[in-house]
């Protein structure tokens, strides 16, 4: 297979965030100091060296970028201040950004308006949706007392939130299957993958996604308790996103339950966990004092925004809606607060489902799958070629 060489590879990867690739000569070093690299992936200098030649076809099959979980070891430890551990984080960001064919995650990491912009359309788009539910007779407003199903119908929002989640699900999968296709290339162009091989290893997926277990292996106490942090927040952020997306109809109700009831209990844990790691993430890129914060971008900075955003309206529609069981006053700010509680929601989805930290949750551990599934492939197709007859 051809190898073509992109004379612009460093320059696009330096709009995406990479610092001092130029001053990298090679010496291996931060391999030497990754406990995460070993033989068959030896990066960050093999990455690096993808970009100072070129080889943006290499970058594209590469799962390297993916098995780095960002310790920051590497820039630690390198003599000539290349800052390796960030260029493993632009290739992230530059990776991302290919495997969506139809342009957007670029526009939104390279281009500020952009990303304003179409923050705006989904602000004016979900607002046009709620004054149609109004000027339809669909919803009404009450205003004796708080009535947030009135306002908001919960099945109108549930099938609006399902087939919107539904979109945002296909445009991830597309992507996915474009990132499988460029990494399982030149295995594929060597043998046929067999079906029973993809099914054995989906635990590895299944592993990897539900532990990030792999964050462990960094020697560093930082790394663990940001794996801990992490951990807790995943919980939090996919407990939330069931309660909207598949149990909306149950989570979002008029009715007034006891304090010990489940459906408080789940929506209290999901908001303290949101909330409590959200400032703490936030905080940590203010200060730049750990490695992975030193150089952020504005993509690195919405998802926790927009998830502290939807934790704090979303606990005070709570608070407000059970404040206003019987009382009046509490009726519009009950239902402002919903509607940027959606806004934030709703932003945070179109905006991270094809960029930032929401893809990295399915493309570390598919990147982890698809290096199973390729060795496994290998070594029963050489087993195959072990057995077979000769003349």
């Amino acid at each position: 297979m051809s190898t073509r060489l992109d004379p612009n590879l460093l320059k696009e990867l330096k709009l995406y965030g990479a610092v001092g690739v130029e001053k990298c000569y090679n010496c291996g070093n931060c391999t030497a100091s990754c406990p995460l690299a070993d033989d068959e992936h030896p990066f960050p200098r093999n990455l690096i060296r993808f970009t100072q030649m070129g080889l943006k076809d290499k970058l594209l099959e590469s799962t390297d970028a993916w098995q780095c979980y960002y310790c920051g070891d590497c820039s630690d430890t390198c003599p000539k201040g290349a800052e390796p551990a960030e260029t493993m984080m632009a290739v992230r960001r530059w990776l991302t950004a290919h495997y969506d064919r139809s342009g957007h995650a670029a526009k939104l990491y390279l281009s500020e308006k952009a990303l304003v912009l179409t923050i705006l359309r989904i602000i004016v788009t979900t607002l046009l949706l709620f004054a149609a539910l109004h000027v339809f007779g669909i919803a009404q407003v009450e205003t004796d007392r708080v009535a947030l199903n009135t306002f908001a119908p919960v099945m109108w929002v549930w099938l609006f939130v399902v087939a919107h989640f539904i979109y945002l699900g296909w445009r991830l999968l597309k992507n996915s299957l474009y990132m499988s296709r460029n990494i399982l290339r030149s295995t594929l162009a060597e043998m046929k993958i067999p079906l029973s091989i993809y099914l054995a290893e989906l635990q590895t997926f299944l592993i990897n996604f539900f532990s990030q277990k792999r964050w462990r292996a960094c020697n560093d106490q930082q790394a663990y308790k940001f794996w801990v942090k992490h951990l807790l927040f995943t919980t939090g952020y996919v407990t939330m996103l069931a309660l909207i997306v598949v149990f909306l109809w149950w989570f979002q109700t008029d009715n007034i339950y006891p304090i010990y009831h489940p459906q408080r209990w789940l929506g209290y844990y999901a908001t303290i966990v949101l909330i409590v790691f959200s400032i703490d993430f936030l905080r940590g890129r203010q200060k730049k004092q750990e490695q992975f914060n030193r150089f952020s971008q504005t993509t690195d900075w919405l998802f926790p925004i927009f998830v502290l955003t939807g934790a704090v309206t979303g606990i005070l529609v709570h608070i407000f809606r059970y404040l206003g069981s019987d009382n009046a006053i509490w009726a519009w700010p009950t239902y402002i607060m919903y509607v940027i509680h959606v806004l934030a929601m709703i932003a945070m989805l179109d905006t991270e489902v094809g960029l930032g930290k929401w893809t990295h949750m399915i493309y570390r551990p598919l990147a982890l799958y698809l290096e199973a599934v390729k060795k496994r492939a290998v070594e029963e197709g050489t087993s195959i070629e072990a057995l077979a007859p000769t003349d």
